[in-house]
């Protein structure tokens, strides 16, 4: 959380000294305890604050610049297939993407935007097959969006274009626990 706040610092986000201080004293609170095991508290209550204190628009340019699972070991293989498919169009580098990767994303080129189901096999849904989350955490939104900066991340490595996180979509995860999230990226270039 401390590269999210060094992020809020910055004037591009447009993020008020008098809201940036509620995040530095929830870093300042925990780092006082001096624990490691605190870290996921941490965590919880800076993401129930983003929640609260920030637009969802701040939210997701934040996440963009400081999405999860950003910068991973994968991006080694995500360049290998960017070069290899440059001279493709979007709609096929995503149809190559989609079938090398598993994964089911969507192009929708009349509004511009790239959209899929998302249910990591780490992290929330992990927690919920092994019975750890029986209701909704109160950081939900924060932590999917979260999550939606490290697949926009992945996706802009991989077909070599620009994104932005147009919505997340956690309405699904509210009629059933194990229902992926929607993730919908506007293609900016």
């Amino acid at each position: 959380m401390k590269t999210i706040l060094k992020s809020m610092k910055m004037s591009k986000y447009k993020i008020p000294g008098d809201k940036i201080n509620i995040f530095e004293d929830i870093i300042q609170k925990y780092e006082a305890l001096n624990a490691p095991s605190l870290g996921s508290e941490c965590d919880e209550e800076f993401s129930i604050a983003m929640e609260k204190h920030l637009t969802k628009e701040q939210r997701f340019r934040l996440f963009e610049q400081n999405g999860s699972c950003k910068g991973t070991s994968s991006d080694k293989e995500r360049n290998a297939f960017a070069f290899e498919h440059a001279g493709k169009t979007l709609a096929e580098r995503l149809e190559i993407f989609n079938k090398v990767s598993g994964r089911n994303a969507v192009l929708n080129e009349k509004d511009n935007t790239i959209t899929f189901n998302f249910a990591c096999t780490h992290g929330y849904y992990k927690r919920v097959n092994e019975g750890k989350y029986l209701s909704l955490p109160k950081s939900i939104k924060s932590y999917f969006e979260r999550c939606a900066g490290g697949r926009l991340y992945g996706y802009e490595k991989a077909l070599g274009i620009k994104l932005k996180i147009k919505s997340v979509d956690i309405s699904p995860l509210k009629k059933n626990m194990k229902n992926p999230v929607v993730f919908t990226f506007e293609i900016i270039k």
